[in-house]
């Protein structure tokens, strides 16, 4: 289940209010002590982030949960950039910080109102008492104090949910909401300019995004957030994908040769602003998202918060789910390992 960008933050009776963490989406699912930890993308997540999936194993309950790989800092944020590090530098806090549930013990629990997954799902990860497995806190109704903590902390952003929303998997609705703090926007790598002056390999990235009617349009160049190492990296993992022609249909002015690349790469840069032809103003490199599938990638553009009503929530729910409102679930006794 995917958020909708709304333009402000809101205070509204039935919705809670998390934080927005900054880090790759995951999914776990745990069977028998069996964990397979991936992305939205499907891309498995057990190797890179091996720590994660070691204290899932000691789940008690076979579960499908919800939530994000990141790395923690001391004053309780993420920080995406030392995630992007961590293969080269694993000193940092790797923490999966889940949000929502699935499954539980071979029940399906997507037409549950959201409030009654996360009360289940606050037990399950209190019974596991592990450092690096977090359940996501929520406030209720108002958002006005999270949100003043998130900007002097620096976040991103914060998440809005309606709370008797059920999960409606695959779909971008109006009954999950990010607020954001900091302009970010995913961008897929199409080419690569050459280096001018002391930089070496890249001189910028070029970007680009997809339109409603799927046509990839370019977005500007980044050269700002690459450093030596950073460089080095993006520039192995791009040469598999060269390719002779631009995957533009129209025709990319730059002020250095650029050397196309398939439309594969996906990353995330902070911004400024969006220029009156739809460019990106001064965008900084903040790393590779490697839980995003390119072809979803658009240009992000906020919604206003008074869309964000009880019916637009419920307008989200899976087309067979039926409500449970009443529906009560009982958590297993312990399961040996």
């Amino acid at each position: 289940m995917m958020a909708t960008l709304v333009d402000a933050p809101f205070s509204r009776e039935g919705w809670i209010f998390e934080t927005k963490w900054d880090g790759y989406r995951a999914i776990a699912d745990v069977r028998n002590g069996n964990v397979e930890l991936y992305s939205r993308n499907h891309l498995s997540f057990n190797k890179d982030y091996a720590p994660v999936v070691s204290a899932l194993e000691k789940l008690q309950h076979d579960a499908v949960l919800d939530g994000e790989i990141v790395i923690l800092k001391k004053d309780g944020s993420s920080d995406f950039q030392s995630l992007q590090n961590y293969k080269n530098d694993p000193s940092g806090h790797l923490v999966y910080i889940v949000f929502d549930m699935l499954e539980l013990d071979g029940e399906d629990l997507k037409a549950m109102p959201l409030l009654q997954r996360k009360e289940l799902l606050k037990t399950v990860v209190k019974q596991l008492k592990h450092k690096d497995i977090l359940y996501s806190e929520h406030v209720p109704d108002n958002s006005e104090t999270l949100y003043k903590q998130a900007k002097e902390k620096g976040w991103e952003g914060i998440i809005a949910k309606e709370g008797d929303s059920l999960y409606a998997e695959g779909k971008r609705s109006m009954a999950w909401l990010k607020i954001k703090i900091i302009d970010e926007q995913e961008a897929i790598i199409c080419g690569y300019t050459d280096p001018k002056g002391s930089r070496k390999k890249i001189g910028s990235l070029v970007l680009g995004v997809y339109d409603d009617d799927k046509q990839l349009r370019y977005v500007g160049n980044c050269g700002g957030g690459l450093n030596g190492t950073l460089i080095s990296e993006l520039y192995e993992k791009m040469q598999p994908l060269r390719q002779k022609t631009s995957p533009f249909d129209k025709k990319i002015r730059t002020n250095t040769p650029v050397t196309w690349v398939k439309p594969q790469l996906v990353c995330q840069v902070k911004f400024s602003s969006w220029t009156s032809d739809r460019q990106l103003r001064q965008p900084v490199f903040l790393g590779l998202r490697k839980d995003k599938p390119a072809k979803e990638v658009h240009q992000e553009t906020a919604k206003p918060t008074k869309m964000a009503t009880k019916k637009a929530a419920a307008s989200a729910a899976p087309a067979k789910a039926t409500r449970e409102k009443e529906r009560v679930v009982t958590l297993n006794s312990k399961k040996s390992h």
